[in-house]
């Protein structure tokens, strides 16, 4: 029987991830442990691991604290860049969230399918598309590093049971016809 304790990780749309931020009081961040340690990431830079508080420590190396201004051009690089807002809760108290790692498919093991995204919630939203006003143009098929959204026959297909629920499909969407709607 799989457990109803929230996982270590969850992802969330990027919206979600400013509101965690704009309530916040300070600020921390590291090099991503996963960049460090894995092939290394094309996709963006390595100090993107943000803290809350300074009990964690980092998960790479370089843990010291930055300002709001600091925060604010890490989401911008995780916009720019398409990274996905993967925030990370207090071990002892999974109803707290304690900072917010910001990944793409390059290192991360969630989302390259190396531990099946065991140790990561899906985030409250799921993505819809209007099948009538897609142009089945495949922008969002490169930026799902779940594999949930896939042309098949030069039309797009998705798969429920994959989508995280990230947001990055409806932020590059040029026929804005993909929603981030609550997950049942």
């Amino acid at each position: 029987m799989e457990s109803d304790k929230p996982k270590f990780h969850y992802v969330a749309t990027r919206k979600e991830g400013e509101e965690l931020i704009a309530h916040a009081e300070k600020f921390w961040v590291s090099n991503c442990g996963c960049r460090e340690k894995g092939p290394g990431c094309q996709r963006s830079r390595l100090d993107l691991c943000l803290f809350f508080d300074p009990q964690m420590g980092g998960t790479g190396s370089d843990f010291h604290g930055v300002d709001r201004e600091f925060v604010a051009g890490l989401v911008k690089e995780a916009e720019d860049k398409h990274l996905i807002v993967r925030p990370f809760r207090y071990d002892e108290d999974r109803t707290r969230t304690q900072g917010i790692c910001f990944c793409c498919d390059d290192c991360c093991h969630y989302c390259r399918g190396e531990e099946e995204q065991a140790d990561c919630d899906k985030g409250k939203f799921i993505a819809r598309t209007d099948g009538e006003a897609c142009a089945s143009c495949g922008t969002c098929v490169d930026v799902c590093y779940f594999g949930a959204r896939a042309l098949a026959s030069d039309e797009l297909a998705f798969e429920d049971e994959k989508c995280y629920g990230c947001g990055l499909c409806a932020d590059v969407c040029t026929e804005d016809c993909i929603r981030m709607v609550e997950r049942l």
